[in-house]
């Protein structure tokens, strides 16, 4: 079975959140910018549970 998350993250911070979620054995789904008053990546991680 698989889990998910979805975080936020600032463009400069992104490939730092990937590292520390991949260290946690968390693979990048997706990215996906997003903007609602300022510019965002959304971010889709999974890993097996």
């Amino acid at each position: 079975m698989k889990e998910y998350m979805v975080l936020e993250s600032k463009r400069r911070d992104a490939e730092k959140l990937m590292n520390e979620m991949a260290q946690k054995g968390w693979d990048v789904v997706s990215v996906t910018d997003w903007s609602a008053w300022r510019l965002r990546l959304l971010i889709t991680f999974s890993r097996e549970t």
